[in-house]
């Protein structure tokens, strides 16, 4: 009887000891940071919040006390030991990769996470496809544990959000300057997005910068790397850049013989213009040396004169006098 009763408070103990003491180890791997719950209230860094963050610089001054967390004491990789009421909230650090169109809390949304649809500003339904890079953020790590029920779902439907919004109301960078029928044919939605793809991706980087200090996800990078448009689009869409490709080569065409043209002009100019004043050039000279003569002295003139004639008189075979001359 007494061994019995000595018995079950040994069992306890060593049920406690098992449960509180042995299992009471943890590891936190390399590629994960770990935030310790001392009866559900998590360990902080004094009164710090996100704010005294560069990260909060993002975002709005109306958002600023929305999104006001204290910054907590994350536990990095290593072994350690917590009492029985305590808890560890692991979180992977590691950089993640995901589809665009991936939904946690549905995956079989958006043909299964493969492609996400959007309108563009013509009203044309276009189908997107591209990965999405993020990491948990350390600096902001309430918010991704507690801050958030579901913070991935969250981050992928704000991301999503600002881009179908960036896509309906996308305009190329150089819109607006150029206004001929050629430029209005091809500023067509999807050919902008197609043509300015990575101006969107940057767009879309900027845009979601504040997710750290929202939700505690730093996307590292968006990229897009597909733009469908359906099939009975497409068709139409190829025969107006085929159309445009052939107006713009002979566009091409036309200007490289203008400007061969031109080219030639203006050397012809040149060549009449040298050819000028070479034979200008002769009697200029000679005009000079005339005048020179002339200031030389009253007969010396007259004297060159006459030497030029005898010269002309040698070289001619006949000569023509008038009545004055004989």
């Amino acid at each position: 009887m007494l061994g019995a009763m000595l018995g079950v408070p040994f069992g306890v103990l060593l049920w406690f000891f098992l449960r509180y003491g042995v299992g009471g180890f943890y590891v936190v791997s390399p590629n994960e940071r770990a935030v310790l719950t001392t009866f559900g209230r998590a360990q902080r860094l004094g009164d710090s919040t996100t704010l005294d963050d560069p990260i909060a610089d993002s975002l709005k001054p109306e958002e600023r006390d929305r999104y006001a967390y204290p910054q907590l004491r994350l536990i990095g990789p290593g072994f350690y030991w917590k009492l029985p009421w305590q808890l560890v909230h692991k979180v992977s650090v590691a950089t993640q990769t995901a589809s665009i169109a991936f939904d946690p809390e549905m995956p079989a949304a958006n043909h299964n996470g493969q492609m996400l649809e959007a309108v563009t500003k013509d009203q044309l339904n276009i189908g997107l496809t591209g990965q999405l890079r993020f990491t948990i953020s350390e600096r902001n790590m309430y918010a991704y544990v507690f801050g958030v029920k579901n913070p991935i779902a969250h981050v992928m439907g704000y991301f999503i959000s600002v881009l179908r919004d960036r896509i309906a109301n996308f305009e190329a960078p150089d819109a607006g300057r150029d206004t001929t029928e050629v430029a209005v044919a091809q500023a067509i939605s999807i050919n902008d997005l197609r043509k300015h793809l990575r101006n969107l991706n940057e767009r879309m980087n900027q845009e979601c910068i504040s997710a750290a200090a929202r939700y505690g996800i730093t996307l590292d990078a968006a990229l897009i790397t597909g733009i469908d448009s359906p099939l009975e689009v497409e068709s139409a869409l190829a025969a107006i850049n085929t159309a445009y490709n052939q107006v713009s080569s002979e566009v091409s065409l036309a200007q490289a013989a203008a400007d061969q043209k031109i080219v030639q002009s203006r050397r012809a100019v040149e060549i009449e213009t040298l050819r000028a004043h070479a034979e200008v050039e002769p009697l200029v000279a000679l005009s000079e040396q005339l005048s020179t003569l002339k200031r030389a002295g009253q007969g010396v003139l007259p004297a060159y004169l006459r030497n030029a004639k005898l010269v002309l008189f040698r070289r001619a075979k006949q000569l023509v006098l008038s009545r004055e001359g004989v």
